[in-house]
């Protein structure tokens, strides 16, 4: 009997979706290292901005991991070009920023739920574009 589902193919698996995991942690934590208020806190405190752009930023950083995984050749090729897609948001959450704070304080921690949703659209637009030309 031949199954699907294989020791090496579980592995791989395995390794794939350790390394998007990864790099999605990785980039994240950047992304909330580098932004001037704090996401995380914001968000326990009930902020629903906070919480909008950075679902979007999840959701903008995983549609080209997703897309790498798919199509990388191996696991160190799925690791570069995840972590050029992780810079290619960092560069999205600046233009969005500027964007938002362009006319006074951050909009983020004021808890404008429109900068919230404005950013989480961008880092989605982005990471949907990062995930169509993303093919190795």
């Amino acid at each position: 009997m031949q199954y699907v589902i294989s020791g090496p193919s579980f592995l791989s698996f395995c390794a794939f979706a350790g390394v998007g995991l990864l790099t999605l942690l990785l980039a994240i934590t950047v992304v909330a290292l580098i932004t001037p208020h704090k996401e995380i806190t914001l968000i326990r405190q009930g902020n629903k901005a906070a919480g909008i752009g950075m679902a979007g930023a999840l959701i903008g950083l995983a549609l080209p991991i997703n897309s790498v995984i798919s199509n990388s050749v191996s696991l160190v090729d799925a690791a570069i070009w995840g972590a050029i897609a992780a810079v290619m948001q960092l560069l999205a959450f600046g233009v969005s920023r500027a964007i938002i704070t362009r006319r006074g304080p951050d909009q983020i921690d004021a808890g404008n739920e429109s900068a919230g949703w404005f950013s989480a659209g961008v880092a989605i637009a982005v990471g949907l574009i990062n995930s169509a030309a993303m093919v190795p």
